[in-house]
């Protein structure tokens, strides 16, 4: 699933590009990626004429701010990426929304298994929507270590789940988490409410230099290629990870193997020597 890194570094590539333009035309190809609108002609309706004013991101969401005071929102799920492509150009398979620009190119959404969605709020359904319950941004809102470990406090929930509780911390999801709990020297399947003070702070110090390092890089992607940059570039991340997809693979720090285990169904690589 695309990340925060991914996200981040798709929005810098769509920034440039979308700042000031207006919106000539939008396809919606498949009705389940609007799912998230009430009224799903709302969409197109809202889009098309709309200039942008400002691309943004929370946590794993880009937010495109429009005239006349609508936010369009693009959320990858587990397989989508966002292709900048002029309109000559063949479509990718699973091109599943098409939104054209006057006198530029086209973004497409691509997302084989369709978790992906995108919709367009009023300021109304915005503060109802989940997205804002969402945490600090891991990027840029960063709680601070005494704020951390209130928000860890008395909570058995292994340390892993928690990160990637995104009302805890927006942004987080299974590679990097697995990247800052090694970093931070930290088991993944210790109890939230069991790290001190010490502890806390490492996990916050290992935080943001993982998500730099990700985004630094393009981010992570994987041996299927689902997730891309817009410009068609893979993230070259994959090759520095330290734990995550390293099963038995020489831990890069005490050379013991890696492990694999199972948190709340999510795959989770760590290393039994080094993470306490």
């Amino acid at each position: 699933m695309p990340e925060l890194p991914e996200v981040e570094a798709t929005r810098r590539h769509l920034a440039p590009v979308l700042m000031g333009a207006s919106i000539a035309r939008v396809e919606v190809r498949r009705a389940r990626m609007v799912r998230r609108q009430e009224r799903p002609a709302d969409l197109p309706e809202r889009l098309v004429g709309r200039a942008i004013t400002r691309v943004g991101r929370r946590g794993k969401f880009v937010l495109i701010d429009l005239s006349g005071d609508f936010v369009w929102i693009l959320h990858l799920g587990m397989s989508g990426r966002i292709a900048l492509a002029d309109p000559d150009e063949p479509e990718a398979a699973h091109t599943n929304v098409v939104v054209a620009l006057h006198g530029g190119p086209e973004v497409r959404f691509v997302d084989p298994r369709t978790f992906g969605f995108t919709a367009v709020y009023t300021p109304e359904e915005y503060a109802a929507s989940s997205l804002a319950r969402l945490g600090p941004d891991a990027l840029d809102e960063l709680p601070r270590a005494p704020a951390l470990a209130r928000a860890l406090a008395g909570r058995s929930a292994p340390i892993k789940p928690l990160l990637l509780d995104q009302r805890v911390v927006a942004g987080i999801g299974n590679i990097y988490a697995d990247e800052m709990l090694w970093r931070a020297r930290l088991h993944p399947a210790r109890p939230g409410g069991s790290l001190d003070r010490d502890e806390v702070s490492r996990l916050r110090a290992a935080v943001r230099p993982v998500l730099e390092a990700g985004l630094r890089h393009g981010g992570t992607s994987l041996d299927d290629l689902a997730y891309l940059l817009p410009d068609g570039r893979a993230g070259e991340y994959l090759s520095r990870l330290r734990a995550y997809g390293r099963e038995d693979l020489p831990c890069r720090r005490c050379r013991n193997p890696i492990r694999r285990t199972v948190l709340r169904q999510r795959s989770t690589f760590f290393c039994p020597e080094c993470q306490r």
